[in-house]
């Protein structure tokens, strides 16, 4: 694999989380620099920073933010590391789906329990592991796309819904690291992405960063994608993931499971792609899985413009859950799972 993306949209540097702005994509490419654990936690929340892997890496920032900020507050070891493992469940809080943020900051609570060291050598532990888990998510998302790019057939057209990209992780993607190496492979390759109602992730990033890396992609609404398969021009989907239960079923972004009803009615494969991190053995099924109630302005205004009649009843649910069995298979940087994915699951863990 010698295809390198051009986005890196979380950094640590010097001592603070360097970001990308999502929430101004495609109108403005900025960084800004977060340097409180509390500013991490609204990034969070608001989604300047969004993508299940991505909310990892910057949960495990957020965290060594709040050590900096607990030097200047406490001198007794025991006392810091009680308010530090505090702070790290608060930051788990930030948003609800994505099982990738209370995975980061569970290693780094396991940091801050086994460390021997005082607080300015625990600040540097918990550094430490949180430039590891953004690094180690880059490889893994490298890993997922050569596995991925194996079961691309040449000159496919790839379906994806919302962004599983570069700008969702640590730097290469899950769903677009499938399409990134398919594509190093064979230049043929094109990708059709959903628009992504209500906050248009596929409209504003997934093609932003696709045509960032010269990449062919064509922009199609969400209510499009059965059209497009009956007419032959979707040879595969390819989605990413916030949570996956034990038994296989995918949390993913609000109108992922139609695409997959569509998929299946065409005899089209569909793939979801994820570290094993996006893996909750924890739960049997995805109808445990919490799911997240967003705000009613993300359906009702585009652009700050409301865009429907003023008192009319909204729900905005985040994501749906797929059934295991409208997916085809699993990609990991382990490698493809497939059905039946409890066994499967279960022998990967």
């Amino acid at each position: 694999m010698t295809f390198e993306s051009k986005i890196r949209p979380i950094e640590w540097v010097d001592g603070y989380s360097r970001m990308v702005d999502q929430t101004v994509i495609p109108y403005e490419y900025k960084f800004i620099n977060i340097t409180s654990g509390d500013d991490m936690f609204l990034a969070i929340r608001n989604m300047i920073v969004r993508g299940a892997p991505a909310i990892g890496i910057a949960g495990a920032h957020g965290i060594v933010l709040y050590a900096q900020e607990g030097r200047d507050k406490y001198s007794n070891i025991d006392e810091f590391k009680q308010w530090l493992l505090g702070k790290a469940d608060y930051m788990a809080t930030s948003r609800p789906t994505a099982v990738n943020l209370m995975w980061a900051c569970a290693q780094q609570k396991d940091v801050i329990k086994n460390s021997k060291s005082d607080i300015e050598g625990l600040i540097k532990e918990l550094t430490d592991k949180a430039v590891e888990i953004e690094n180690d998510d880059i490889e893994r998302c490298k890993k997922i796309g050569d596995y991925g790019a194996e079961v691309v057939p040449k000159g496919a057209t790839i379906l994806t819904h919302c962004n599983a990209g570069a700008l969702a992780t640590g730097g290469y993607g899950t769903a677009l690291g499938v399409v990134r190496s398919a594509y190093d492979k064979d230049s043929t390759i094109q990708v059709f992405a959903d628009e992504t109602r209500p906050r248009q992730q596929g409209a504003r990033l997934t093609t932003f960063e696709l045509a960032m890396d010269g990449i062919p992609v064509t922009l199609i609404t969400d209510g499009m994608c059965s059209y497009f398969m009956n007419k032959g021009m979707i040879d595969m989907v390819v989605v990413g993931a916030d949570r996956i239960a034990a038994n296989g079923d995918a949390a993913n972004k609000i109108g992922t499971y139609t695409v997959a009803i569509a998929a299946k009615y065409h005899n089209i494969p569909f793939y979801v792609a994820a570290p094993l991190s996006t893996i909750d053995i924890s739960i049997a099924t995805g109808k445990e899985i919490p799911i997240e109630e967003r705000s009613h302005e993300e359906v009702t205004h585009i652009n700050g413009k409301r865009i429907c009649a003023e008192g009319v009843k909204i729900i905005n649910p985040g994501f749906d859950v797929t059934p295991h069995e409208l997916i085809s298979g699993i990609i990991t940087e382990k490698g493809i799972l497939r059905p039946d994915y409890k066994k499967s699951i279960a022998e990967l863990f």
